[in-house]
């Protein structure tokens, strides 16, 4: 007996087991994928929709400070500015 006649006989009797475990679990309904989203996921996904529909600009406060600027009212505190401004670019 041949060693390569006996691995040519092994390698189709595996591949024919496969084909019937394959065809067995999909007619026991096996094989099917399923995905669960939880609470929390359905939850980011309605927040997540409902900021997407939320402007990025607030429009009320833009028309206040517009108003304000034309009417000549707007003042800028320049502590305040000034604070901010070494905040962002750290001090010196």
């Amino acid at each position: 007996m041949r060693i390569e006649a006996y691995n040519q006989v092994a390698q189709l009797y595996q591949s024919s087991n496969t084909k019937n475990t394959t065809q067995a679990a999909k007619t026991n309904g096996m094989g099917r994928d399923q995905v669960q989203i939880s609470s929390t996921g359905k939850d980011y996904h309605v927040a997540k929709a409902a900021v997407s529909e939320a402007a990025d600009i607030r429009e009320d406060l833009v028309a206040d400070i517009k108003a304000r600027i034309k009417a000549g009212t707007y003042e800028v505190s320049t502590e305040d500015f000034a604070e901010k401004l070494l905040s962002q670019f750290g001090q010196i």
